[in-house]
């Protein structure tokens, strides 16, 4: 008896962010293997009587091994349990989803990924700006800002990242991102390059905060919230 696995983008927060194939899955589903940013009011949608279970990761946090949540993966569909597994924003964006796939297809478990919601979209619409402009940012580029060791990675692509006709979006870059600017300034990126920081997109306890790429360095040289943010730049809207 083989159950199914639903990877379920649970999008930045909002429970009506989510799609209609993710309500019902998760109305639908024995066991919810649940990320920290997917857990509040989106849980309330899951089934009466589902069991609940937190594999979230976190920086600095004591968190699940990728190991453990891929048995558990493993373990619940291998006993017939419909199974979602909730991932914050879009499951493809760094969210590890290959890892827990590639588990499931050795494991020759059936499994669907319902798309969802990403924190560069939703930092976009708090902000009332599109992540494109006609003429002005004709691409997106989407870059985690932590390697496995929590620092700047190593093998960027700069020439693409000190593009200014190119709108950038980072994820996990809090730590880094002055010395990311750093390296774009000297790269030739204007010093006056808007930046936005988000905190909490559709959430609440949403703020999005407007600098430059220089002034947004210096803000986060002395911060120390370890709270999840999404960083924008680039040729932004005002």
């Amino acid at each position: 008896m083989t159950g199914f696995v639903s990877f379920v983008s649970s999008g930045p927060g909002d429970p009506e962010l989510l799609t209609v194939k993710a309500v019902n899955r998760l109305a639908q589903a024995d066991v919810v293997l649940y990320d920290d940013l997917s857990s509040g009011p989106i849980l309330d949608l899951a089934r009466p009587g589902a069991d609940l279970i937190s594999v979230g990761k976190r920086a600095g946090r004591p968190s699940a091994k990728q190991d453990h949540v891929n048995q558990l993966l493993l373990d619940y569909a291998r006993s017939g349990a419909r199974v979602v597994r909730l991932k914050s924003g879009d499951a493809g964006i760094f969210g590890r989803l290959e890892e827990e796939t590639t588990t499931l297809d050795t494991g020759a478990i059936p499994y669907e990924i319902i798309p969802g919601v990403t924190a560069a979209s939703a930092t976009a619409a708090a902000a009332h700006i599109p992540l494109t402009r006609r003429l002005t940012a004709r691409r997106v580029q989407f870059l985690t800002g932590a390697d496995v060791t929590g620092s700047l990675p190593q093998d960027l692509n700069w020439a693409a990242l000190a593009d200014p006709g190119a709108t950038t979006v980072i994820y996990m870059g809090k730590r880094t991102f002055p010395a990311l600017a750093a390296e774009l300034i000297a790269r030739g990126l204007a010093p006056e390059t808007p930046a936005l920081l988000a905190h909490g997109v559709s959430t609440p306890a949403q703020t999005v905060e407007r600098f430059t790429i220089a002034s947004l360095a210096a803000h986060l040289a002395d911060a120390t919230s370890t709270t999840p943010a999404v960083i924008l730049y680039g040729p932004l809207a005002p």
